[in-house]
């Protein structure tokens, strides 16, 4: 199957493609795009992996479902369009790292492809979904496809800072070897949990400190 990936993740996850799982996935979500709306558009759906290449992952924070409302989800998890109104647990992201590390981050800017450009794969466990209906590709292959890239890059790669938030996150990070790279965990930063410890986390300067003791330039997140 020909699917339009950047090229070194194609090398890595090339396997993958020839299952049948993904096989039935790719069916499935051809026929949800051909008869309802789905989000993120179709040549965002790998976006994550096409701004990130495999070798130059620095650091994962994984997502669950893209945001199902008009205009919101563009291929990076936690992210939106330019110009679209922040959802709420991106402004207690961008409030925990103004607190973090004393920076302002950018007013109605929440596209994240800096951060995606220097190195931070933004990925979504599932990555498509029907508008307006939370879940509803859940199930139906993509977190197979998505685990193989979280396991491929534990077992091929060393040093990459993996943030995991939330029960979720933390379920499917189990596969990342924590005695090569640096697993930080904190509870979602919605906002019926970012007061339970999101908040205070500190996760943004712990990611930058390990990437500068492993010898990598940090993230300059106040560049979403």
């Amino acid at each position: 199957m020909d699917v339009k990936i950047e090229r070194s993740w194609k090398e890595h996850l090339g396997e993958e493609f020839g299952k049948e799982y993904f096989a039935q996935l790719a069916k499935f979500v051809k026929d949800e795009y051909t008869r309802v709306k789905v989000y993120p558009p179709p040549k965002a759906i790998f976006r994550a992996f096409d701004f990130c290449p495999f070798d130059k992952v620095k650091v994962v924070i994984l997502g669950q479902d893209p945001y199902h409302g008009p205009l919101q989800a563009n291929g990076l998890c936690f992210a939106v369009n330019d110009g679209v109104v922040l959802p709420p647990s991106l402004v207690n992201i961008y409030k925990e790292i103004e607190n973090d590390l004393g920076v302002k981050m950018p007013v109605g800017r929440g596209d994240l492809q800096s951060w995606a450009r220097q190195g931070v794969l933004l990925l979504n466990a599932t990555l498509t979904v029907r508008a307006s209906c939370a879940g509803s590709h859940q199930k139906k292959g993509w977190e197979f496809f998505t685990d193989a890239a979280i396991k491929a890059l534990s077992e091929q790669r060393e040093g990459i800072v993996f943030m995991l938030w939330g029960r979720y996150a933390q379920d499917k990070g189990a596969v990342i070897d924590p005695l090569k790279h640096l697993i930080l965990k904190a509870p979602h930063p919605s906002p019926l949990s970012a007061h339970a410890g999101f908040f205070g986390c500190k996760q943004f300067s712990k990611a930058n400190e390990y990437l500068i003791e492993h010898g990598r330039e940090p993230i300059k997140w106040e560049e979403a």
